[in-house]
């Protein structure tokens, strides 16, 4: 994880300091760039100890779309509760459903992404089409003199993802995204990791993922949401016969808060361990063993199904999140 390190002192080199939206100033700089082969080890942080288990925790919860943060507290992630029940922007948003609600937060759209088409009610022929891709009719009405038809499903992203892996593994359009511009009123916190690519590559039987973050607090959020992209990566080419190899994290703003200063200093101190490895409990259908190809698996998975091997790190290290 020297990358991880290099990063870190190239934002507190270059970078400006940035007042934000939590009230505690950012040391950020725009554009970054991490990109780890997966051939060589988890990208897991040595230099303090990783929150695996509560990565992990967070990958299942948005595996079952999960929009509670106390269904992300019982599979061992604590780091919604914050934002579900801290935030004093979103305790006075009327969309807000209660104590532990965080909304139709990443896994909603990653699962459960709300599609709509407006149709006329004479277009037969799209109407059908439209039916026969899953939709189905919810209403119908009229706009400017015409009669109109609303219909609706929910897009499950990342299934369809898999699939085209599975029947068209040359596809360059294999990606999911977080980022509904239609509902991010309506949520905790926008998506910051928002868009995934999946590219496979035939040749090789090998899988890599390029991941696109918004905006990423260095010293609590890059660990976190290296490993659990990381771990998803290792999971769809489990389930779809492909070896994992390339690994490459994008930043919009990286930054680093004020009050993480000191952690990433003594970070900085430090000489990282060797990689780990990621481990997926035999229990998950590998394809390239069995031949079946079991898309469910994605709402089957628990937290124990993974585990790191050879995993040294430094003692941990603790920091306040900003929120």
């Amino acid at each position: 994880m020297k990358q991880y390190l290099d990063l870190v002192r190239t934002i507190l080199e270059t970078g400006t300091w940035q007042e934000n939206r939590t009230g505690i100033r950012t040391i950020s700089m725009p554009g970054a760039m991490l990109r780890f082969d997966m051939q060589d080890g988890f990208p897991a942080v040595t230099t303090k100890k990783l929150a695996f288990k509560s990565a992990i925790g967070e990958l299942v919860g948005f595996l079952r779309a999960s929009r509670s943060a106390a269904d992300f507290r019982d599979l061992g992630c604590k780091v919604w509760d914050a934002n579900a029940n801290d935030n004093p922007q979103w305790l006075a948003n009327p969309y807000r459903e209660g104590p532990d609600d965080l909304g139709s937060v990443y896994g909603v759209q990653w699962r459960q992404w709300p599609a709509y088409k407006v149709l006329d009610i004479g277009a037969s022929a799209r109407i059908d089409d439209a039916l026969a891709r899953g939709y189905r009719i919810v209403t119908q009405f009229e706009e400017s003199g015409i009669e109109k038809v609303l219909l609706y499903k929910a897009i499950d992203q990342l299934r369809q993802c898999l699939d085209t892996i599975i029947q068209n593994p040359t596809d360059r359009r294999i990606l999911f995204h977080g980022w509904n511009p239609a509902v991010l009123e309506e949520i905790a916190l926008p998506a910051c990791h928002l868009l995934y690519q999946f590219l496979p590559n035939v040749t090789r039987r090998e899988i890599s993922l390029c991941l696109f973050i918004r905006s990423n607090d260095v010293g609590l959020g890059t660990p976190f949401n290296l490993a659990e992209g990381a771990a998803l990566l290792a999971l769809a080419g489990r389930l779809t016969g492909y070896t994992p190899r390339w690994f490459t994290y994008f930043i919009g703003d990286a930054h680093i808060y004020e009050n993480q200063l000191d952690m990433l200093q003594r970070q900085l101190e430090r000489t990282p361990y060797e990689s780990p490895k990621l481990v997926i409990d035999e229990r998950v259908p590998a394809y390239a063993e069995t031949g079946r190809y079991e898309p469910e698996w994605l709402e089957k998975i628990e937290p124990s199904d993974f585990s790191l091997i050879g995993y040294r790190h430094h003692e941990p290290l603790t920091a306040p999140m900003a929120v």
